[in-house]
């Protein structure tokens, strides 16, 4: 069996920066077992599969090297990216997705991608309630702490920071099945963040779209103002501009294309 396969920089106009993600379209689902080895043998943050469906909407699933994961940003929009490329006359595209729903996709005059996701706002945490693997787990202590179904969210008040903090993966792990993101005001941007994983797929996620369907709406409210811009402080880095609405947030972003080729399947 031979399968299309894509790799995508997503959230970047600059190829090696971003976030990496593989996207390969199928015409029948294949085996979980099948979809996973695939993706740690990519070995990327995420690969996507996507399927068209009679209804003309796009399933898709996203799976790490080590899990199948719930919602990725990144691989949406890369997987957008592609179909926009196979198809040029498509400017809009709904993805389905078991545990989001649908995602709708648009592409815009200057060709950049607005994804419509859900808020799903972090919660305050008691001190109390602070897991001590978090804590622990992270060289810099936190000024606030939320959770969210994703993640843990350690609230900084200052760039440098987030810039600064290490993590102690082994700690982090405890932690599953969320991650951490770290957070706080951003010098050339409305704010900053850094995405620790290493229960779920890998150290450190290079720029992470679905956690920003939880930051945006935090910034959103503490800042006072519904469009933001954020910047993912990785070793690759990207941007990410935010719009929050009463019940979704739209994150638009960017793409390029890295390589091309085919799958061997037995």
């Amino acid at each position: 069996m031979q399968l299309p396969i894509y790799q995508v920089d997503a959230f970047t106009d600059t190829l090696f920066k971003g976030n990496y993600a593989a996207v390969v379209p199928l015409q029948q689902w294949l085996p979980p077992e099948v979809m996973q080895a695939v993706a740690a043998e990519n070995n990327l943050s995420e690969t996507a599969f996507i399927l068209l469906e009679s209804d003309g909407r796009y399933a898709i699933r996203w799976f790490s090297p080590l899990s199948e994961i719930d919602f990725c940003g990144h691989a949406t929009l890369a997987s957008a990216f592609v179909l926009f490329r196979l198809y040029p006359e498509l400017n809009c595209i709904r993805f389905t997705a078991a545990a989001v729903g649908e995602l709708k996709v648009e592409r815009g005059a200057d060709g950049r991608i607005s994804m419509c996701f859900p808020r799903l706002d972090p919660e305050p945490v008691a001190t109390a309630d602070i897991p001590e693997a978090l804590l622990d787990g992270l060289s810099v202590m936190p000024q606030q702490v939320l959770v969210s179904r994703q993640a843990w969210f350690a609230v900084y008040s200052d760039e440098q920071s987030v810039l600064q903090v290490q993590q102690q993966p082994e700690l982090l792990k405890l932690l599953a099945p969320r991650d951490v993101v770290v957070t706080a005001p951003g010098i050339k941007s409305d704010f900053v963040s850094r995405y620790f994983w290493p229960a779920n797929g890998g150290l450190e996620d290079s720029v992470t779209g679905s956690i920003h369907a939880g930051l945006a709406p935090y910034w959103a409210d503490r800042l006072g103002r519904q469009h933001l811009l954020a910047f993912q402080a990785s070793s690759r880095g990207g941007r990410l501009d935010c719009v929050v609405t009463e019940q979704q947030v739209q994150i638009s972003g960017s793409a390029v294309l890295y390589l091309e080729g085919q799958i061997y399947l037995p």
